[in-house]
């Protein structure tokens, strides 16, 4: 029996969507204080949530008032997400970057495309897709496994629901400069840069990251289309 199951975007999120919220995934420990403070008001933006997952960002923006698409390739990822969500307001929509949003220019306030970038392969062709449908001023914020993680051979994991075997999602090894010149070439505004490294505050609250103590864990960007 193999040691590891190698698996595609669909196939992968689907099977992780099965244990993907009873996990304590220390990236997503890092990343979310990050977009919530980006976030200043919520209430009326109109927000398309690129890459949902089980709705960790979809379902505190719905919540807080804004007016939230929730996109996603995994149909198993989505379903957790809807169960969450029924008695909000949201609209969801199978849909696999980087093919066109199906909505008109200018529609979004904010992008969210977070922990997701890492597994596409055309970062251009997706900034220039997600500046496409953002208004004039409008904001989008990506968040991502940071790349010096693949110095250490680290991308999308889980382990296997039934066998424990580990699992990997199909990804790409970006480098830092491939996220932030994917951004500018698009014509976005680098607003704000964020690093976080796994420290002893990180490891007491997911001690799983304890083996990757001073590695930079998230690279967070906050960028903006100009007016």
């Amino acid at each position: 029996m193999s040691e590891r199951i190698d698996l595609n975007l669909k196939a992968g999120y689907d099977l992780w969507a099965t244990i993907y919220d009873e996990e304590l995934n220390p990236l997503v420990v890092l990343e979310e204080p990050v977009v919530r403070s980006w976030i200043e008001r919520p209430a009326g933006l109109h927000v398309a949530d690129v890459g949902c997952g089980t709705g960790r960002h979809t379902l505190w923006l719905a919540d807080a008032g804004a007016n939230v698409d929730a996109y996603d390739a995994s149909c198993g990822m989505m379903g957790k997400a809807r169960a969450k969500l029924t008695e909000r307001s949201v609209r969801f929509v199978e849909h696999e970057l980087p093919a066109p949003l199906p909505v008109a220019d200018d529609t979004y306030d904010l992008v969210l495309l977070a922990l997701v970038a890492d597994h596409l392969a055309d970062l251009g062709a997706v900034q220039r897709e997600l500046y496409r449908v953002l208004r004039p001023a409008g904001q989008l914020m990506v968040t991502v496994l940071h790349p010096a993680m693949n110095l250490l051979g680290l991308t999308a994991r889980f382990s296997h629901p039934e066998d424990g075997r580990e699992v990997r999602v199909a990804a790409f090894e970006h480098t830092y400069a491939d996220y932030v010149m994917s951004a500018v070439r698009a014509g976005l505004v680098i607003e704000e840069l964020v690093e976080q490294k796994v420290d002893a505050a990180l490891v007491a609250k997911a001690p799983r990251a304890e083996k990757y103590m001073g590695w930079p864990l998230l690279l967070a960007m906050k960028l903006r289309k100009p007016k």
